[in-house]
């Protein structure tokens, strides 16, 4: 037994330093490939506001209205004839019972929703351009384009619908005041907020 007890062996300290360093750095790389991917959403959305609002702005260059506000689409005949025509007044407008945007578009007859349709039919965006159905964000929720009020602030605005607050804080701080409900980025609620995965309903940004 004594002899059995001499002849056990452990590790040493260095290679018990040396499994922690591998450990360490394992870590560290997941850590870091998780911020990495971090960084690249948040850059994502912001990108994504910055292609829809060209979007939007190439339509307007073809057709002289903003898509949704425009009167022509029946006049164009074929595949555009089912969208309902816009007022022409200047505004991308949301229904006449509503106040806020619409994330979850399914029909003709409001601007915001025949938006989407119009810019899959022009080409602009890809899609079902038999679909109403609003374009999607780098973190799940959708994506609408109106003329609303956003935090005391009534312009067109690009919305992003749930957005975590440190996001939004992230973006607004990098692009405007970094305040939810001052300047041209704005939120529907305070960035400041239990948790940073808290949602903010509606992170809108003018257009």
């Amino acid at each position: 037994m004594l002899k059995t007890i001499r002849n056990a062996k452990g590790f040493t300290l260095v290679e018990l330093a040396i499994v922690l360093v591998i450990i360490g750095i394992i870590l560290g790389a997941v850590l870091k490939g998780q911020e990495l991917i971090n960084n690249a959403k948040v850059k994502r959305l912001y990108n994504q506001y910055r292609e829809i609002s060209a979007a939007v702005y190439t339509y307007y260059d073809r057709y002289q209205f903003y898509p949704g506000d425009d009167p022509n689409t029946t006049t164009r005949g074929g595949i555009w004839a089912p969208v309902t025509p816009g007022n022409g007044n200047g505004l991308i407008t949301v229904a006449a019972a509503a106040t806020a945007a619409n994330f979850a578009c399914a029909a003709t007859g409001v601007e915001q929703c025949d938006l989407w349709r119009e810019l899959r039919l022009a080409g602009i965006i890809s899609g079902d351009n038999t679909s109403y159905r609003n374009a999607s964000h780098a973190y799940g929720g959708g994506i609408a384009v109106a003329y609303s009020t956003v935090s005391g602030l009534t312009t067109h605005f690009i919305q992003f619908q749930n957005v975590p607050a440190y996001v939004a804080q992230i973006i607004d701080t990098q692009y405007d005041d970094g305040i939810f409900n001052t300047g041209d980025i704005r939120g529907s609620a305070t960035y400041v907020a239990a948790t940073p995965d808290t949602l903010i309903p509606t992170f809108a940004i003018k257009f």
